[in-house]
């Protein structure tokens, strides 16, 4: 992309610049968001950057962007890939005039429609007792892993709250042990969850067999030898999971260390909870997110199937 048109209030034309990496980076500097948003929107911008170099496009017009939308969806990107990217680009043009570099093309204009079922599947309370038994605890490994998947599967815990965990968040809250999260989007760890009793005395059962150990420190380590007593990474969460899923015999792409989390609400509501508690416990800042998972419970629970059936045969 060469350049790009800059226009004032009044819409005349007031300069003529080029996008440059100075502009690029003016506009990544000025995202004051999490890192992680921040690499998908500079992942994103360059991508739109690339697409108008490709495409020869020097001044972009709406349509412009909105070929861009329909290239990403045809070229094989997730719904979801496609939303944060043209989030991004709205973010970029909302931005551009701002600074008075070019007028405001992407307002209005839609990503792509999501699906609001969940992606990854939850286990049955049979499903998880499976998974939970076949973990061996002879081993602080199997001692670790057993303590952190009941702790995730009890708690709802996501692997970026079990990975900032440290000993020191294990609290009493009223007559009740508790673990102090930082949660999704969190700067602070203001927010905690009850830990029945035999939870706790597998986390406890795991932290006797680690030895001796600073308050500070993490609560779940690593126990390899590149990073032993190192802080777990996400992706090594992830990677736990799945192998004790795997050991179990539920091998599934819709199976992943979240899958804790959306067994842990499921099982919630199931027992009967209602939709506040459950927000509550899940750490859920709209309701709607909640009522997502209570919509597909309704599904399941719909007999039409049956009924025809029984008419029939």
């Amino acid at each position: 992309m060469n350049e790009l048109q800059a226009i004032n209030t009044n819409k005349s034309i007031a300069v003529q610049q080029e996008i440059t990496a100075d502009i690029f980076t003016r506009f990544i500097n000025f995202l004051d968001a999490q890192p992680k948003t921040v690499e998908t929107y500079t992942r994103a911008i360059r991508q739109l950057l690339k697409y108008f170099s490709f495409n020869g496009i020097s001044r972009p017009q709406r349509d412009d962007i909105i070929a861009f939308r329909e290239e990403l969806k045809a070229s094989g990107h997730k719904p979801t890939t496609v939303q944060s990217y043209i989030t991004a680009t709205r973010l970029f043009f909302q931005w551009t005039a701002q600074e008075n570099i070019y007028p405001n093309i992407a307002e209005h204009i839609k990503g792509a429609k999501l699906d609001k079922e969940h992606k990854k599947d939850y286990l049955t309370s049979r499903q998880t007792k499976d998974v939970l038994n076949a973990i061996e605890q002879d081993s602080l490994q199997g001692l670790r892993d057993y303590a952190m998947l009941t702790l995730m599967v009890t708690g709802g815990l996501r692997d970026i709250e079990v990975i900032r965990a440290n000993i020191e968040d294990l609290r009493t809250v009223a007559d009740n042990t508790v673990i102090y999260v930082q949660g999704k989007g969190r700067e602070e760890k203001t927010e905690y969850i009850k830990i029945s009793a035999p939870v706790e005395k597998a986390i406890r059962a795991y932290l006797k067999e680690r030895g001796a150990a600073e308050a500070h420190e993490p609560l779940f380590v690593s126990l390899s030898n590149n990073s032993k007593g190192k802080r777990l990474s996400t992706r090594s969460v992830s990677g736990i999971v799945k192998q004790r899923l795997q050991a179990a015999g539920y091998d599934s792409p819709r199976l992943t260390a979240h899958s804790l989390r959306h067994t842990a609400v499921t099982l919630s509501l199931l027992a009967g909870k209602d939709l506040a508690e459950v927000q509550q416990f899940a750490r859920h800042s709209n309701i709607a997110t909640t009522m997502i998972y209570n919509h597909a419970l309704d599904k399941a629970k719909n007999s039409c199937s049956e009924a025809i059936t029984a008419a029939i045969f």
